[in-house]
């Protein structure tokens, strides 16, 4: 379905008030001395297609996606079939 911009606003335009805080699903958050296998676990088991990353004062330095995790594990292959 293409919608054009202006059916999209008059849509909006019926949101009667609500904030981002009403429609958001609210994603376990990871921090960035998180390991890395709990967080790729974590996604590839959820339905989370992606994870904040805070830092230790809790402030959003990131952003970690199922597309970071296929592209990292693709490098790694590569990798391994070139030393083979």
């Amino acid at each position: 379905m293409n919608w054009t911009f202006n059916e999209v606003q008059m849509l909006l335009n019926k949101t009667n008030g609500k904030v981002v805080g009403d429609l958001l699903t609210p994603a376990p958050v990871v921090r960035e001395t998180t390991n890395l296998e709990d967080s790729v676990r974590l996604l590839l088991e959820t339905k989370y297609r992606r994870l904040p990353v805070v830092d230790a004062d809790g402030k959003l330095v990131g952003i970690i996606t199922r597309g970071n995790v296929v592209r990292a594990a693709l490098h790694i292959k590569h990798a391994m079939e070139r030393k083979a």
